[in-house]
């Protein structure tokens, strides 16, 4: 009995010290991974990546609906152009001639 306990003791410790070898190989690595590159390094390529990602995906989106991009570059151009056109389409009026008040007959033009 005690000799298959002194086995069995003997196996268990070379599994432990393999283990061990093996978390002290780990830690040697992410010790000189971490050296390599500072955290915030690590960051800014993971943020980089990322908006590449987007970019890419938007970019086949875009390829995907060009007949929907076009008319939506087209209705923002317009609306800043409204102005302008609007202008176009006003006749020579003044502003204040655009603006016509309807006075009820028996009150007083000043309340509305």
């Amino acid at each position: 009995m005690s000799d298959s306990l002194e086995i069995r003791f003997k196996e268990d410790r070379a599994l432990r010290n393999a283990s061990l070898a093996l978390v002290k190989a780990d830690l040697a690595y992410l010790k000189l991974d971490l050296t390599a590159k500072s955290i915030g390094g690590r960051v800014a390529d993971r943020l980089t990546e990322g908006a590449v990602d987007v970019f890419e995906e938007a970019t086949q989106a875009a390829d995907d609906n060009k007949g929907v991009l076009i008319t939506l570059i087209a209705a923002v151009g317009v609306w800043f152009a409204r102005n302008p056109i609007l202008s176009l389409f006003n006749d020579g009026l003044d502003q204040s001639e655009d603006i016509e008040t309807e006075t009820i007959p028996g009150e007083d033009p000043q309340q509305v």
